[in-house]
């Protein structure tokens, strides 16, 4: 994928299946370790495993922002593998940013729970039915605030009450085998780092404004 800064690949994947069931392909994107840009501010050759992480996240709240990701061993070695995700041609992202569409706020809450440094326009993929997955997680869960993002259209506002639930169950999750699973992907005070946000979400009850003192949207922003 030539616009890749780390040497992202667009593969596919083959569940060899006992005849006379048909074997299982898909589609993928497979970011090997090896490939992986260098960055000052995180640890060389984490990002495949914080892709991973934004995944177990996502499940665990039970939004599916995040596509089907896991670990595992490819031509260039050990990597990230996620599920590839056609968008809807019909949808513009930026329509649905200028709407604030709700699947937005939700991706905007799980922005702000994995300290998302680089959420773009081009990382929301709208899907037939009304979904929107999000992709390019390689720099989260930072233990350092660095939130930058898009996903400014609800800065301040009150969390719902579903949203405050979804916060409180997994906060309590994160009591539990969740910080468990974690803890194989990141570093001890990146996990802790989550239950640490999650508090703060949940004392405040808002969704976070932009931080004066550091840059609030990634650049480019698409």
């Amino acid at each position: 994928m030539v616009a890749s800064s780390n040497n992202a690949l667009y593969c596919s994947v083959t569940r060899r299946c006992p005849d006379p069931e048909p074997d299982l392909t898909a589609t993928c994107v497979y970011k090997p370790v090896l490939g992986e840009r260098p960055l000052d501010d995180f640890p060389d050759g984490t990002l495949a495993y914080r892709e991973v992480a934004a995944h177990v996240v996502s499940e665990a709240i039970g939004w599916r922002i995040v596509p089907p990701t896991v670990l595992r061993d490819g031509p260039s070695g050990e990597g990230m593998v996620q599920l590839w995700i056609e968008p809807d041609p019909a949808v513009d992202p930026l329509d649905l940013l200028r709407a604030s569409d709700p699947a937005l706020r939700r991706m905007a809450l799980f922005d702000a729970i994995v300290n998302n440094a680089d959420r773009k326009v081009g990382h929301l993929l709208p899907v037939p039915g009304g979904h929107v997955y999000g992709v390019d997680h390689g720099i989260c869960f930072s233990d350092e605030p660095k939130l930058r993002t898009v996903l400014w259209n609800w800065r301040g506002d009150r969390f719902s009450t579903d949203e405050m639930q979804a916060l409180g169950g997994l906060r309590d999750e994160m009591d539990g085998a969740l910080a468990g699973g974690l803890a194989t992907l990141l570093a001890p005070s990146e996990v802790l780092a989550i239950s640490d946000r999650l508090d703060q979400l949940l004392g405040s009850g808002r969704f976070p404004r932009p931080d004066p003192e550091r840059p609030a949207i990634p650049w480019p922003p698409f």
